[in-house]
Parts: structure tokens; sequence; C-alpha cells
């Protein structure tokens, strides 16, 4: 720390002994034998404040460093760093509670941000990011298991993909796809191998695995101090207050309702459950009514209809799992391309928990091998599995499945770096091309017109409203498919809800992905509308496991502080998505004075989730809380629901261009084409209706199958 430009020599000294109070020294060494005193200066780089430190200022640091030392010196007559260990916690336990007078800063505010800076540095990665493990990880059980895969396969690099500059791009082509995600990659490589022209425009770049990296703290699973597969923290959306003002929101904010921006789009770094929604997930409001308030309503198609395509996305592209698992959640033609991961012993104590319960259990589904396939290598069952890359190239996501079919078509190109500002429409119901924009190396911008027969769009619920919104004209003067002011609406996501129980024996055994089993009894047989699915979670990142899952009442930091992380192998999450309930409130627009590096108005929020979630969400939750119970959990303490004013849209956000029969009340048709346009059609999760009590992404995938094929048969009539 000598030298930082921030930090007075008095106050880096008593920011030493303040962190190794936090985190004092035992069998294990203290905060400042680790990298935590290297976090405090990686979030202010050059004497400026990063987004990592918010709404702390740096003066509030100085300040209340110099308060420590003026208190230690009338307390005790020394400044802080000179005073016993016995009186420094006593001091910091008055700090703590806001007893400390004559500051000029909030005290229990500094140590709250100090704490946390201090604890994210010890128990999360070095700032380098891929630097040896922390000796806080062998303390606590975690065990990531990347070296033992790192032999099997070469990362991928930077060379992976092809991409084409934009002023090399073609005038025209078949189908221009806007996103290289889920859907949008489905639907080029589908019109490719029939013989289309197709480029795929991706907004973000292609990273290859060591620029995503394991950086446990800038990463998109806990991105308090930034991501990994962008967007970066410069950007900005905005959220509607009730007083009509709007406050900008970064990526790190997860009011900005975060979405990966990469060649591959979330599925880059996604955690990879592949399952199929609930029959009854199509027919909410035929079953439960329209709860007041709420624009539940059901699908213009059934689980029937999208069967055959849940079951050609599962075989094309590779998902493990076991057919004979959560029957009552719908029928199948046929069994997984593969057996499940299978689970150790957190699994089997939540198997014996259900059985005891009289609950069925069975296996998660994952788009992941686990076994070779396709080239590519089984799952290595390491530790970094959601938010990162993996290292064995065995999840199956659309960058390495269906894209990669595209491009070798040779029919297929990728641009990357290249926003989609614009759906151009010449005369009304069909739309001409897209718009496109980039930067240059020297700092400008560009833009040009890319002629299309057919237009995809598939860059996510946000920013596919976003695209439509901002693409106004003579004959859509509030935007492309926004006749009737349904454009944006009925913005959804997922609501998370679950509990934790701590068990005598260790059953976190860092053997990823995490989750192993899960119960689908309460996909709908719950007292509430909807319900969601339960399972054991991902393996926890231990700095994540200190922000958010330690019990209520654990302290936080001290010797009782270290100690209470030693629970972690010892800790079982149980959790899972609520079925939410859409409200017409919850929406995108444009924002009236925010504007993007290319002039384009940023997204901007309002809205709250429907009380029924929140209840449903509650109902879920005691039903997590019994199954720890059941399992032998010595202790069980359950997770916060959301506030009420929450929105969500970041947890596979869905909805804002909703599939329907009626135009004045959806935006897309039964093919998935935007009402009135002939060539204009969207394949990513923002035509649900309702988004499912599960992980999205196999449905966005049997979707854009089948949206590929009304785009063909349209294309070749």
């Amino acid at each position: 720390m000598s030298g930082d430009p921030f930090l007075t020599e008095p106050q880096r000294r008593a920011y030493v002994a303040l962190a190794d109070r936090v985190v004092p020294a035992d069998r294990w060494p203290s905060a400042s034998g680790t990298g935590a005193l290297a976090h405090l200066e990686s979030l202010c780089p050059g004497g400026e404040l990063s987004p990592g430190l918010r709404p702390a200022s740096l003066d509030a640091v100085r300040a209340g460093l110099d308060a420590l030392d003026a208190s230690a010196l009338h307390r005790f007559g020394h400044p802080f760093e000179a005073t016993s260990a016995r009186d420094q916690d006593a001091l910091l336990r008055d700090v703590e509670a806001g007893a400390a007078v004559g500051w000029p800063v909030d005290p229990a505010s500094f140590f709250a941000a100090a704490v946390r800076v201090v604890c994210e540095g010890y128990y999360g990665n070095p700032p380098a990011g891929d630097g040896p493990a922390p000796s806080a990880w062998e303390m606590v059980g975690f065990r990531d298991r990347i070296g033992a895969a790192a032999p099997r396969c070469e990362p991928l690099d930077e060379a992976y993909f092809d991409t084409t500059p934009p002023v090399a791009l073609a005038r025209r082509y078949d189908v221009v796809v806007v996103g290289s995600g889920a859907g949008g990659s489905v639907v080029a490589a589908l019109a490719s191998e029939a013989g289309r022209r197709v480029l795929v425009l991706e907004r973000g770049e292609w990273l290859g695995d060591r620029a995503v990296g394991h950086d446990h703290l800038r990463n998109q699973r806990f991105t308090r101090c930034g991501t990994n597969a962008g967007p970066g923290g410069d950007e900005v959306r905005t959220l509607l207050g009730a007083d009509g003002s709007e406050r900008d929101v970064s990526p790190l904010d997860a009011a900005f309702q975060n979405n990966a921006r990469t060649v591959g789009g979330g599925t880059r770094v996604f955690g990879a459950q592949a399952w199929r929604f609930h029959p009854d997930d199509f027919a909410m409001a035929r079953r439960y009514g329209v709860p007041e308030g709420s624009s539940l309503s059901d699908w213009p198609l059934s689980y029937d209809d999208l069967e055959p395509y849940y079951d050609r996305a599962e075989w094309e592209l590779g998902v493990s799992g076991d057919p004979g698992a959560h029957r009552g959640a719908g029928w199948r033609r046929r069994g997984y391309p593969m057996p499940p991961l299978g689970g150790g012993a957190g699994a089997s104590r939540l198997a014996a928990g259900a059985e005891a319960l009289g609950w069925e259990a069975g296996a998660v589904p994952f788009l992941v091998n686990s076994h070779a396939r396709d080239g590519r290598l089984a799952c290595a069952r390491c530790a970094h599995c959601v938010g990162f890359a993996c290292p064995t190239n065995a999840k199956n996501g659309a960058h390495n499945t269906v894209l990669r079919r595209a491009l070798a078509t040779g029919l297929a190109q990728l641009a990357t770096g290249v926003a989609a500002v614009r759906v151009h429409s010449e005369r009304p119901g069909s739309v001409s091309g897209v718009e496109l924009a980039w930067e240059d190396g020297d700092g400008t911008t560009s833009r040009r017109v890319v002629g299309a027969t057919h237009v995809v769009v598939a860059a996510g619920a946000v920013e596919s409203a976003r695209l439509l919104l901002n693409s106004a004209g003579a004959d859509a003067p509030g935007g492309i498919g926004n006749a009737h002011d349904q454009v944006g609406r009925h913005l959804q996501g997922h609501v998370y809800t679950g509990a934790l129980g701590r068990f005598p024996g260790v059953v976190e055994e860092c053997l990823g992905p995490g989750p192993a089993i899960a119960t689908r009894r309460f996909s709908h047989d719950l007292d509430a509308v909807g319900g969601g699915m339960l399972a054991n979670d991902f393996v926890k990142m231990p700095v994540a496991y200190w922000a958010l899952c330690l019990p209520p009442d654990a302290p936080r930091w001290g010797a009782a502080g270290k100690q209470a992380m030693r629970g972690y192998a010892h800790t079982l999450h149980v959790t899972g998505p609520v079925e939410e309930v859409p409200s017409p409130r919850s929406r995108v627009r444009l924002s009236r004075r925010a504007r993007d590096r290319f002039g384009v108005p940023v997204a901007m929020f309002s809205g709250r989730v429907h009380p029924e979630t929140l209840r449903t969400a509650a109902a879920l939750r005691a039903r997590a809380v019994e199954w720890l119970e059941a399992a032998g959990a010595e202790d069980v303490w359950s997770q916060p629901l959301p506030s009420a004013d929450h929105l969500s849209g970041g947890q596979h956000q869905a909805g804002t261009l909703r599939m329907g029969v009626d135009p004045t009340t959806s935006v897309t048709d039964v093919l998935g084409r935007v009402h009135g346009y002939e060539n204009l059609w969207v394949a990513d999760g923002s035509v649900h209706v309702t988004n499912g009590g599960v992980n999205p992404v196999l449905t966005i995938f049997a979707l854009a199958y089948r949206t590929a094929e009304n785009v063909l048969e349209s294309s070749s009539g």
C-alpha cells in the first residue's frame, strides 16, 4: 500500500490495523497477510473511486480512518495501529454501533463499508483474477478443481471465431439476426443450413476463456466490483422514480437488469440448467384466473405444441438428465442423450429428506456433457460453473453448438462490436434492413444500413424492446410493433427464494456445477398463484457466502466472524425461481435524457413485481425450510424476500414482446412474428407470456427452433 496516492501514511497504517481486526490471524493468515489490502487498491486505481466502492466516497474513507485514529488517541493515548488488540476491538464495536462521537462521517456506515472491502479482499480472488487460490479458500473448504481440469483441454481463445468487420459486410442478406445468444444462434444455424445467407450481429465481443477468467469479485454472478462478460461499468440504464425523475444505474447495480454481452450471450457463462416448462405454465390464467393489477395470460400454444422442439433442442445441443425424474412436469417422447451428472453428500441428504416428506425429487437436467460428445470433453465437475467459462468446453451454449454450425456452412457471417440501433421499414407491414453502428479505432463512430429479406430480433428482453421502440417512423410513430403500446410491457424475470441449513458433516464438496437434486412438487401444487422449482444451489464462491449466505445472527468480523465462515462446507442452500405474475406496469421504455455512445436513448425501467409473486415466493421458501429440516439440518435460516418495490428482469429476463393472438394485448403472433409485419421475427425470452417456475433457456432454444422453421417456411413461399 506504500505510495498509494489516496491514503496518507497514517491512514494506511490505520487501515492495515483495522483490516487485521476484521480478519485477525489464527492458524490462517490475517487480512494483511493476503490480498485484502490490494483489493482496496484495486477499487481506487490511480486514486479515483471505482464503482465497486460506491456509495462510499474516497473522502469518507479518508475521514473515517482519520477519525478512527483520533478516537484511539483520545481514548487510549495511542493511534489506532499502536493500540492493543483488545482496545482496538472495543473501539470498533462502538464504531459499528454508531456510538463513536465527533466523527465527520457516520461511523456505522464507514465501518460496514470497511468490513465489506476487507472481507471481499480476503475471501475473493487476488486482483489479477487468476493468481494463486487464497488461503481463505482452503480455510473454509472451497476447492475450485480447475487445476485438475485445465490439462485436459485447451481453453477457447480469441481465434475461436472468424468475424467480419462491419465495413466488409454485404449490402444485403436473406436473414439478419440481432443477437448471438440462444435464440439468435439457433435461427442462424437453421437458416444457413437451409441455404440462406445469414448475418449475425453481436454488440459485444468474443471473449476467450482467459478474458472471462475466474475472478470471484468481478463476474456475472457477483457483480459488485465488476463483470467478466460485459457490459462495462461505464454504461448506464435508468430507473424511473415515482416522482418522474430518472436515476442512472450501472451494470454493477442489480437494477440494471444485466445480461451478458458477448458472443453466445448468456450461454457463455450460464449455469446451463435445462428444464422444460410445466404444461400448466402455458395456461396460467385458465388455472388461476387473473389477479387484480396483473396481466396474467395464457400462451397461444401448449406444452404439446412445443414438446417436439424441446426434444430437438435436448438432442441437438446435448442435455444430460434422468428421464425418469419429474414425471409430473410433462410427458416426453424419449429420454436424454446423456445420463445425469450425479451428486454428492448434500444431494444424498436432500434425497433422504424428500423421501421422508413423501416428495418426488430427482436429478437436475443440464446442457452439460456428462460424457465426451461432439468432439468436446465431459464436465470436470469444477466449482466455477455459473458465471464463468467452462475449462473443458463441456457446457453446451450457443457459441460452441449452433453458432459454430452456422458459421461452418460458409453462408453465415458474424460481426462483433456492432450495435443494431434501428430496424428500417420502407413500406407498411414490412421491414427492409437494420441500421448498424460501431466504434472505429480512432474513437469515432460509423453507421451503415444492411438490407434483409427477414430480420430476427434476439437481443434479450430489454434490448430487443429497446430496438423496436427506437425504430419509430412515419408508419410506426411509437416504434415498430407498438401500435397498441405493448412493446416493453410485462417485463419479468425470476424472483429467487430459498433457505440455508447447517449440517453436522460436510455437505458442500464443491462438486460442480452444484445443483444435483431438485423437486418440482411445487411447480403448481402450492397455496399460491403458480409456484416454482427447488434444488440445491450452484457451488458458492466463498465471498458470495460471506456477503449473502451467513446466518442473520452470525458475526461478520473478528475471530468470531472468521469462525462463522468455517461453516461454509457444512451449509446447504436450497433455492429456486418463482413463476412470476406479470404486470403491465413493469416495463422498458426509452430514457428521456440518457443516451449511449451511439446517441440512442438507453433503456428506462419502471414498475415492480406483482404482490402475488412475493406471496408465492414466501410459500415456496417455507417448503425449502421444510426440506432442509427433514434432511437433518441442525440450524435453518431463510433468505429475505425482495422489497415490494423490487423490479424483476435481471435473472432470466422475459416478456417485453409477448406472444399472443390479439395484437392489442401482445406484440408477436403464435409463429414468433411481430403483428402486422410479414418479415420481422423475435427469437428470445421476450416472447414469453409467463416465464415458468424453472430456468427458461431450454424454452428459448425450443421456441427458436420453431420460429426458425416458420421463417424458412415464410421465405420459401
